[in-house]
């Protein structure tokens, strides 16, 4: 199978990482993306938030089957910016640093239609999936950017320290990693964005985002 990967190398070793050297990668820097999906299989686009109108370049490729990181957005908010009707298959996928490489690879389909679609190219990929409703944030990401937001309050307080609330979540969750270990996985950007995206869609005090994390974010910037 020829999978395309529109993004950054770290996203290319993760569907490597994912999938398997079975398969034949190709990156793209988003320049020839049209010309590129006419001869692979299929596409993860990791950077679909960045520019959001690139999903004009799917909408009349009929029969390609399109995985877009809806971490950051849903597959409706980027559905409507095209005006007319959407040939390719469009998949939601957590494409946050990660989250690929589990045994089970998180989705969202806007059309029930897709669903036998995405059962075939999960099978060839040999990976097991989760169907999530399409939201912004899905679940996995929401759930884990809120814990990290949550633990940035706590220690704003001064309730306390870092090494101290990761190591009582590791131990009282049996999590894998604690809230601040996992910032650091993931990238305090893509955190802040999650929970700025979840915020705006739903404006649930949960998401608010706690000043000190916003202040890292724009010192990191």
């Amino acid at each position: 199978m020829k999978i395309l990967v529109i993004g950054e190398p770290q996203n290319l070793e993760e569907c490597k990482d994912k999938f398997g050297n079975l398969h034949e990668y190709l990156v793209d820097d988003q320049q020839e993306t049209g010309v590129r999906m006419s001869s692979c299989d299929v596409v993860f686009d990791f950077s679909i938030e960045e520019d959001p109108f690139r999903i004009e370049t799917y909408a009349d490729l009929e029969g390609a089957i399109v995985f877009l990181n809806t971490a950051k957005t849903s597959l409706l908010d980027l559905s409507v910016l095209v005006n007319h009707k959407v040939s390719a298959t469009l998949i939601g996928f957590n494409g946050i640093p990660t989250f690929l490489n589990r045994d089970v690879m998180e989705v969202a389909v806007l059309n029930s239609s897709h669903e036998a679609v995405l059962k075939r190219i999960c099978q060839e990929l040999n990976t097991k999936y989760q169907l999530v409703e399409d939201r912004v944030g899905l679940v996995t990401p929401r759930v884990i950017c809120m814990i990290i937001n949550e633990a940035y309050y706590t220690v704003q307080e001064g309730t306390a320290t870092r090494d101290d609330i990761d190591r009582a979540m590791k131990l009282g969750t049996n999590y894998p990693f604690g809230p601040f270990e996992w910032c650091q996985r993931i990238g305090i950007n893509h955190v802040y964005e999650v929970l700025e995206a979840v915020y705006e869609d739903t404006r649930d005090e949960r998401y608010k985002i706690c000043p000190l994390l916003k202040k890292e974010y724009l010192l990191q910037t």
